[in-house]
This record gives C-alpha cells, sequence and structure tokens, in this order.
C-alpha cells in the first residue's frame, strides 16, 4: 500500500508514544450539574490531554467525532487554522527540530494530526468509529494518513455533506464549493456498522388482499448483457394471457429462467394489463430483513449556517465562528451509538458534539457521555462550558437537556524531569497508570481504589505497593516487597505483577511464588501505548 511522506514525519510518527502521561486536576468552580454524569470537559493540549484519558477510556469509546483545523492558509482565521499559532510552532520546534524551519503549512499539518489520530485509534472499542470532517484543502492527505494509520482495511466511508445552503458566487473559479466531507474509519474491519435510514413503510400497500399481507413492487430488469450473462437473456411468458416480454437488450432479467418460473408459481410477479408494459416483483414488508434502509453517503438538508444559528440562540452573538451544526453531529451518533456509547471529541471547539450528545440523550432516553478536549483557554472557560450549562440546564425559553459535566485541567506529569514520580501523585493515580501500562486497558472500574491488588488480566494479577497503601507507617512505607508484606496481599493463586520500590526476597523464592517484581519509577514505562 502507498503511503504519505512529507518533511517531519519520521519525528512524528511515534512521538505519542514519547508524550509523558500528565495529572487531571478536577476545577470544581467550572464544572455544571452533577460531576458524576460521566461527562468530562478537559481544557489543554489535546496530545497531551489524550495521552492524561488513555488509563481511564482505553478501548471504551463507541464514537469520535473531530472538526480539525482545514488548513485553508487563511492566518486571520486562528481558531480553525491553528498550525500556524505560537503553540503550534514551538511545539514543532521541539518535536521535529530544525528541519520545522522549513515545513510548508500541509507539513506542519501532517505533524500536528498524525501523532493525534495515532492516540485516537486507541479509545475505539472494537465495534466503534471515527469520523473526521475535512474540506479540499487536505482531503487526500487526510485519507492517506488515515489509512495508514487505521488500515485501508477499515475505511467505511467517505461521505459528502452538502454544507452550503445558498450558492457562493465569490469564487475566483466561478465554481462554488456547496460541500464538505466526512471520513468514516472502523476500529476493526466491518466492526462498525451504521443503523441506516428508517424505511419508508408509506410505499407498502396490499390493493389485491394477499395473504402474505403489505407488498410494494420492484423491476426485475438485471443488469448484465448478454454475453456476459446469457442465462438472464429470455422471453418471459405470462402464463395467463401467453404474452411474451422480452428482456432488455444490455441488461436481461434479474433472475434466471428457475428462478424466475418458481416466482411466477408462488404469485410474485406482477404481469402488466397492456402488452407494452414490463412485469414487477411483488417484495413483501415482513419479509424484509431489516426495518431500515442504507445510511446515504451524501447528507442534505443540514447547513453550516444551521451551526451558526445556533450559537445566535444560545448566546444572543456570532461568538464562534462556523461551528458545525449539532444536528449533524446528533446524526452521526445516532447512526453509530447505542444508548450507553462513549462518545469522544479532541477538537471540541464551542463544544457542538457534547451538545448533540445531550440532544440525543434527550431524544431516545440514552445514557451516552460525553468527552471533549479544547485547546484555547479562553474558548473552553468563556464559549464550550457556558453553551453547554446553557442547553443541559435551559436557556430562554429552551427546556433543559439535562446532564451535567466534570472541567478539568491538565496538571502536572507523572514524573519529574530526575524521572521519580512528584510526591503529589496519589495512590489512585499510579494505580490507573500502573495497570494501563501493564495491561493495555483501563484499570476496572470502582468507587475508590484502596488495595494493593488492582485487578487480574489473563490469570495474572497486577499489584501496587505505594504511598502507605498496607497502612504502614514505616520509613518505607510498606512500599518494599518483603516475606511479612507478601503475607499481607490479597491472595491470588496464579501469576504476579508487583510494582514497589524495592524487593528484598531472593529470586528462587520469587519464582516459587509466581511472582515478577518491578521497581517504581524504573520499570514504569509510562511512554508506551
Amino acid at each position: 500500500m502507498p503511503k504519505l511522506d512529507w518533511l517531519g514525519k519520521k519525528a512524528v510518527v511515534n512521538h505519542h508514544r514519547e508524550v509523558p502521561f500528565h495529572l487531571l486536576k478536577n476545577n470544581d468552580d467550572l464544572s455544571v450539574g452533577d460531576p458524576g454524569s460521566g461527562n468530562l470537559l478537559v481544557q489543554g493540549d489535546n496530545l497531551i490531554a489524550l495521552k492524561a484519558l488513555l488509563p481511564y477510556y482505553a478501548g471504551q469509546v463507541k464514537c469520535i467525532y473531530i472538526d480539525p483545523p482545514y488548513n485553508t492558509g487563511n492566518e486571520n482565521w486562528v481558531y480553525n487554522d491553528n498550525v500556524t499559532s505560537p503553540e503550534m510552532k514551538e511545539w514543532l520546534g521541539r518535536v521535529v527540530g530544525k528541519e520545522s524551519e522549513d515545513l510548508s503549512r500541509h507539513d506542519k499539518w501532517l505533524c500536528m494530526m498524525y501523532p493525534r489520530l495515532s492516540l485516537l485509534r486507541e479509545f475505539l472499542r472494537d465495534d466503534g468509529a471515527i469520523f473526521v470532517s475535512i474540506d479540499d484543502n487536505e482531503v487526500s492527505h487526510l485519507r492517506m494518513m488515515m489509512d495508514e494509520i487505521f488500515g485501508s482495511s477499515n475505511f467505511m466511508a467517505q461521505l459528502v455533506w452538502k454544507a452550503r445552503q445558498h450558492l457562493d458566487s465569490r469564487s475566483l473559479n466561478g465554481i462554488s464549493t456547496d460541500h464538505e466531507y466526512i471520513f468514516v474509519y472502523s476500529r476493526t474491519a466491518y466492526g462498525c456498522k451504521l443503523k441506516g435510514k428508517s424505511r419508508d413503510e408509506s410505499k407498502y400497500s396490499n390493493p389485491d388482499n394477499d395473504p402474505r399481507g403489505r407488498w410494494m413492487s420492484r423491476s426485475i430488469l438485471g443488469l448484465a448483457n448478454a454475453k456476459d450473462r446469457p442465462n438472464l437473456h429470455y422471453e418471459l411468458v405470462d402464463p395467463t394471457t401467453g404474452l411474451s416480454y422480452p428482456c432488455a437488450v444490455n441488461t436481461g432479467w434479474r433472475y434466471n429462467r428457475e428462478t424466475m418460473a418458481l416466482k411466477i408459481k408462488e404469485g410474485r410477479i406482477i404481469f402488466p394489463k397492456k402488452p407494452n408494459g414490463r412485469p414487477r416483483e411483488k417484495v413483501f414488508l415482513n419479509e424484509l430483513q431489516t426495518t431500515s434502509a442504507g445510511f446515504p453517503s451524501i447528507i442534505d438538508g443540514i447547513f453550516t449556517a444551521d451551526g451558526s444559528q445556533t450559537i445566535r440562540n444560545i448566546f444572543g452573538t456570532q461568538i464562534f465562528a462556523f461551528p458545525k451544526a449539532p444536528d449533524l453531529v446528533q446524526l452521526i451518533i445516532d447512526q453509530s451509538t447505542d444508548k450507553g456509547s462513549i462518545v469522544l471529541d479532541s477538537f471540541a471547539g464551542s463544544g457542538t458534539t457534547g451538545h448533540a450528545v445531550l440532544a440525543q440523550n434527550a431524544a431516545d432516553g440514552g445514557n451516552r457521555r460525553f468527552i471533549l478536549v479544547e485547546m484555547e483557554n479562553h474558548i473552553c472557560r468563556n464559549i464550550t462550558t457556558q453553551r453547554l450549562a446553557r442547553v443541559s440546564q435551559g436557556y430562554k425559553d429552551v427546556p433543559a437537556l439535562g446532564g451535567g459535566f466534570r472541567y478539568c485541567e491538565l496538571g502536572e506529569p507523572l514524573f519529574d524531569e530526575r524521572g521519580n514520580i512528584r510526591a503529589t501523585v496519589s495512590f489512585a493515580d499510579l494505580a490507573r497508570h500502573v495497570y494501563f501500562t501493564e495491561t493495555g486497558e483501563p484499570l476496572p472500574a470502582m468507587k475508590e481504589i484502596k488495595s494493593p491488588l488492582l485487578g487480574v488480566h489473563n490469570d495474572t494479577a497486577v499489584y501496587l505497593l505505594y504511598n502507605g497503601i498496607l497502612k504502614d507507617k514505616s520509613v518505607k512505607g510498606g512500599n518494599v516487597l518483603t516475606t511479612n508484606i507478601l503475607a499481607a496481599l490479597p491472595v491470588h493463586e496464579g501469576n504476579k505483577v508487583i510494582y514497589g520500590t524495592s524487593c528484598r526476597m531472593d529470586a528462587d523464592r520469587l519464582r516459587r511464588e509466581g511472582i515478577v517484581f518491578k521497581q517504581l519509577p524504573y520499570k514504569l514505562k509510562v511512554g508506551v501505548v
């Protein structure tokens, strides 16, 4: 498979593995409603934020929707074209090095997107899917990059969204670009299937009182010429009238003679009353295997202007440029999630995805949860937070959608500059990182983490000795593995991995007990995804 190459790729292709884990800090003053609702808004660099969220949500997200910068080249459009921002310039200089000075805007965009998409992939469930909005500026680059990260076999669709409601007469070439795209990739091949649109049953009736119930007719013309499928080219005879109906020269019939004869016998073929008419087939409603039709690859009837109008309704002014329409994102959520799903958006902007999750929950009684990440502090505090607060609690004459959210900010890295675990790191914080880096899965949900036994994965128990978890008040705080400490640990009969500051048990005893000891912080591989 051909791969996309660009200046700076070597520096960023594995950069997501090198990003250190950071802690998340709750900001109760900016949280809204019930913090226990499961909804989360994180302010900070989305690359760092995604890495911080992995120990909590890896492999648990059903739907990811992102609306990243389109890289239009318009440097005056700061938020939506922030590949030229000072923050991005600093990041590129640090990660790519001197080479970053020679990057084109397309190189910069690819460098920015690649590690973020790589991390996003780790959040998806096996039956999950990611939806990425884009326009013509980077559509070809994005397709190749996502083929590389997610796998070309996991490509589901390149949806076309008719975003513009009215023709644009300002174009220099005279063409009104009315569309954008939405790429859809699943986590695993055929792992995700959209629900499709509800079937229009109004087309079904039963004018002849057929005991099989309501039906509609469809063409029985085929798609193959006589050279390719000669068995589909023959004259069809009405057994009642004896009239003969030739097939179309270039298409033939849908069925061969034997199948057609059976359908005639079962009364499924409708012959025309006029000699020049075409026979058709009855299709019975109760014999359809699904109650829905396919989801169309062209989305129409929802426009960019709808998103702008929503913002004006909420804030009384156009406080955010070109937000996505909530109905568009809600349509995606409705099609790709169940009622208990987690939805992630790491380019949150004005908070359209969170708004859409709450709206869909209100529509079908669901309990979906959203995770949003917004980099810009001003936007996150004054727009994203305010929008979600207003739509959840109600505003003007618009009823409340319900739901609250917890507001978080990025805290310190797990390790200090000397590679030691920071003194501020709690047992619960470290436990989540230890379990995730050991197993690749989030720590099983629990109200409080009060035990050194974090969980059992593939018949191996994972233990953490840290911060006096065994109530040992000694200098070492019970963080050293000794025979006495081992006897105090919750029992597991199989293999064990034990993290601690040091070990006082000899190698033979460890082997007999089925223990692999890993010393903190040196054996904690926090960069691995």
